[in-house]
């Protein structure tokens, strides 16, 4: 079996920037490999044209083109063109693609094709209770009703999206996986003290209401010390650096005790993770998130929101704590009982890693969706 994936993103050094869509595709094309399959990566929207292979997988990075006018379609059909051709000369058997911004509206291919709902704009629009520009979701919702299959890494986004697109179609449910091997437990210096986020620092991931919590944590205990890492992201609202909007919500005590440390490499961001007490991720619109898995799969305890898809993943009161962000006092009062109670903020951490393993490890994961990509060519031959 030969599957293709196109993706606007992949975390590799030859690429542009990347996240959790890009990780979710790295783990999942590196354990279809270990099971023989063969994958190959279309990576559209990059500065150059350049095709490698590695850990397995065949990578075709195709760059983004300028045209005078009607871009939106030509770059799709030249896609569209480029898989085509790709497919005969490889003989790939199914192309998967994510539902983000519906690149494959437009697209006729020679070869089934799966959209994986990842969230779409429309999705996080939806969420977040935003504006949205028509032409994405007109593009997503033509993308969504073209594919010959859906697949969702959540139950709540699948059926969310197909709610807001007003669609009647069959999806399957495969959640994102983590390799576990690529985070075993290591044997660190616990900070009793610290909290820890990471991701890209925007206003949908619940930061602005970390700074609320966090100036009433430091009113209680004087110590407590909240690192965060990842991208300053321009806030929609006020136009301005999200980070400097949560400076400036933050009391002169919460100040002292707050440190920024950017983008850091992967290898800083897992060190900060096993260092930290408790990791928190207050965010407000995910689909299925890998930060949410890769902090579990590390045996800590987590204090996140209960939005949606959080129940598909955590289990309150067992892998940590749910709580909505916007209820500050009962965020921090959960946050200050896992800073205070070392045993059990141990023992959340060890049913965390294991929900991972039973649930979401990459060796449960690509069998899933192995089963799922047969399933779809034998009713296509059909």
């Amino acid at each position: 079996m030969h599957i293709a994936f196109l993706t606007p993103e992949y975390p590799h050094s030859t690429c542009n920037a990347s996240g959790g869509l890009g990780t979710s595709l790295k783990n999942l094309g590196r354990s279809l490999v270990q099971h023989g399959i063969r994958v190959s990566v279309v990576v559209y929207g990059q500065d150059k044209k350049y095709n490698f292979k590695e850990n397995g997988i065949e990578f075709y990075l195709i760059a983004q083109k300028k045209y005078k006018i009607g871009g939106w379609y030509l770059y799709r059909k030249y896609l569209q063109n480029f898989l085509n051709e790709l497919s005969k000369k490889e003989n790939i058997d199914l192309i998967e693609a994510a539902d983000w911004t519906g690149i494959t509206a437009f697209m006729k291919l020679n070869v089934p094709l799966v959209v994986r709902m990842h969230g779409s704009d429309t999705y996080f629009c939806a969420l977040e209770k935003r504006k949205q520009k028509w032409k994405n979701k007109w593009f997503e919702e033509k993308a969504l009703k073209n594919a010959d299959h859906l697949i969702s890494v959540s139950e709540f986004t699948g059926l969310k999206t197909l709610e807001l697109f007003n669609l009647k179609k069959n999806f399957k449910v495969i959640s994102n996986g983590v390799n576990l091997k690529e985070f075993p437990i290591e044997d660190q210096n616990i900070l009793e003290n610290q909290i820890f986020y990471f991701g890209s620092l925007i206003r949908k991931k619940g930061v602005l209401e970390l700074a609320s919590i966090f100036n009433l944590l430091v009113e209680i205990r004087q110590d407590v010390q909240l690192l965060i890492a990842g991208k300053d992201v321009k806030d929609e609202m006020e136009k301005t650096s999200t980070l400097a909007l949560f400076q400036s919500k933050l009391t002169k005590k919460a100040k002292q005790n707050f440190k920024y440390v950017g983008e850091v490499e992967y290898t800083k961001i897992k060190f900060y993770i096993e260092t930290a007490a408790v990791v928190v991720l207050p965010s407000f619109a995910e689909a299925f998130p890998m930060t949410w898995l890769e902090a579990m799969a590390m045996n800590k305890a987590l204090v996140t929101s209960n939005i949606g898809w959080a129940k598909e993943i955590m289990i309150d009161g067992e892998t940590g704590y749910m709580v909505n962000p916007e209820d500050h006092e009962l965020y921090a009062e959960k946050l200050l009982i896992l800073l205070g109670d070392k045993t059990l903020r141990n023992a959340m951490g060890r049913r965390s890693r294991r929900r991972i393993l039973e649930n979401f490890s990459t060796e449960i994961i690509a069998p899933e969706n192995i089963n799922f990509y047969n399933s779809v060519l034998k009713r296509n031959s059909n």
